[in-house]
């Protein structure tokens, strides 16, 4: 910083503040500094910085190690929010839910000096494990919990709050569209209820049937797999070619879906003719699904950046309460009145 005040022309603390940002430098001392940062090939050193500011400028994240659309696309929009915010990022990855791996993390962020923790927890194991861990940063748990305490349930304080895409609001979305089209009642096939955004989705489809006055059947329970979405199809074809079967399919997730579609289509059950199909995520290529997919978008960017915004609004200072987002009913050519 001294080789750049120098080039410059200026202080060190002006250089500082034109790394801050401040908005006290006037526009051509800050394009003086810049041009001799670039000149001289400048980069903040992280460690002495951390020393100076007692804060390190890292986050840690951890994440299930989940091949799966939801995790990954969270991840990602995470990791680039907080690089948008001068933060670095620490991942752990889970391959059990179980407290002891979950403890380990933690405590490997805790050793790294890491300013908060993100938590992508789609399971139920993984936001108990967290709670019980009473981390002394900030941290975001990224799942629809069935509920945020602000305690640990003896009155002492939690560090833990929690960011979801509102999964049940989606799932109702979706239920409603298929019963306004004229639908008489809606099938769902759903996803592990293990996982707090399967168990979200089946409320919400569940509290849709019976705002209509309809009596929900039990879901056809799966993983999130296209295989398990095609045993469930090869059921419902052979439902609907009896002239027993459902008109319209709510599925857990995009890839049940195109399992579902795949057996219909096989079984030479027509979609949307037939029977409607709608799924739950809008990953990418769901446009393009024969029929083009009706599904429910997650924003996952929006959802990275207010978990960013989180930690460092708590870093802060500022009182930070769970928070919801909606996400987008996206109507495509799966879906059609029933005939």
């Amino acid at each position: 910083m001294a080789d750049v005040a120098r080039v410059a022309g200026v202080s060190h603390q002006t250089v500082s503040r034109v790394l801050n940002e401040h908005p006290s430098v006037r526009p051509e001392t800050r394009e003086r500094v810049l041009a001799a940062i670039d000149e001289l090939g400048y980069r903040r050193n992280s460690a002495a910085r951390a020393l100076v500011t007692s804060r390190s400028a890292t986050l840690g994240v951890v994440t299930t190690g989940s091949a799966l659309f939801g995790p990954t696309s969270t991840l990602i929009a995470v990791e680039e929010a907080a690089r948008d915010r001068g933060y670095f990022v620490s991942v752990a990855t889970l391959r059990t839910y179980d407290t002891a791996a979950m403890h380990a993390a933690m405590e490997h962020f805790m050793a790294q000096g890491v300013d908060g923790i993100v938590v992508i927890a789609p399971h139920a194991d993984v936001a108990a494990a967290v709670e019980s861990f009473r981390a002394p940063v900030p941290v975001v748990v990224v799942a629809a919990l069935d509920d945020a305490s602000p305690d640990h349930g003896d009155g002492s304080p939690s560090a833990t709050v929690s960011l979801a895409v509102d999964q049940r609001s989606g799932a109702r979305q979706a239920t409603e569209l298929l019963l306004d089209l004229g639908h008489p009642d809606v099938v769902h096939v759903a996803g592990p209820q293990g996982w707090f955004d399967a168990r979200e989705r089946a409320a919400g489809w569940r509290e849709a049937l019976q705002a209509r006055g309809l009596e929900p059947a039990r879901p056809r329970l799966c993983s999130w797999s296209a295989a398990d979405g095609y045993a469930a199809g090869r059921d419902l074809a052979e439902a609907v070619a009896a002239g027993e079967g459902p008109t319209a399919v709510l599925a857990g997730n995009d890839q049940l879906a195109l399992g579902i579609l795949r057996a219909l289509w096989e079984r030479g059950v027509r979609v949307p003719d037939d029977v409607s199909v709608v799924g739950f995520d809008d990953v990418e290529g769901a446009a393009y699904f024969v029929p083009p997919l009706t599904t429910v978008r997650q924003p996952f960017a929006e959802l990275g950046s207010r978990a960013v915004a989180m930690v460092v609004a708590s870093l802060a200072g500022e009182p930070v309460a769970a928070q919801r987002i909606m996400p987008e009913l996206v109507v495509r050519s799966s879906t059609a009145p029933p005939r």
